[in-house]
């Protein structure tokens, strides 16, 4: 396993509409382990493929289990099925490092995807888990967190003094 280079806003690469994977080759296995190696070493929760300069339709999510424990999920070609309610959050993004936003998401998912050996799941999620989701799905179609910004971006140390 290998950290990957994270991209950052301004790279061309996460502005692109990702491909589907047509299959999980023995190189994408090592691409999803990278990908949560990555995201651990980021402290981030989740991670797509073109923030590591890969245009497929792949991201990982780990919010934790109830014990605070590693509980990585995988989705490859992900489809979003249904959403619905609403929350508003402060939002950030391993590729606008350093900075947050309020961003209003959906309270509830359900996804259909395939896992890292190509076996398709549906899953449902709400809460913090549902943003985490949608988030990275919105990185497979070229979105960034921050053109959904209501309001500013905050610097960390900024929204560090507000929640104070």
């Amino acid at each position: 396993m290998a950290l990957r280079t994270i991209r950052e806003l301004g790279d061309d690469i996460l502005r692109k509409e990702c491909r589907p994977l047509k299959e999980v080759t023995e190189r994408t296995k090592i691409l999803i382990e990278d990908m949560i190696e990555t995201m651990y070493d980021a402290n981030g929760v989740g991670l797509a493929a073109p923030q590591v300069g890969v245009l497929k339709r792949l991201f990982v999510v780990d919010i934790g289990d109830e014990e605070g424990n590693p509980d990585p999920h995988v989705f490859v070609n992900p489809e979003v099925l249904e959403t619905s309610g609403e929350q508003e959050d402060f939002e950030g993004c391993l590729s606008v490092p350093g900075k947050s936003g309020m961003v209003k998401r959906p309270n509830y998912v359900k996804i259909k995807a395939f896992d890292e050996d190509m076996n398709e799941f549906e899953m449902e999620a709400e809460g913090f888990m549902a943003r985490a989701i949608l988030h990275e799905n919105d990185h497979l179609n070229g979105v960034v967190y921050v053109d959904k910004v209501d309001g500013k971006l905050y610097t960390n140390e900024e929204l560090k003094e507000m929640m104070e």
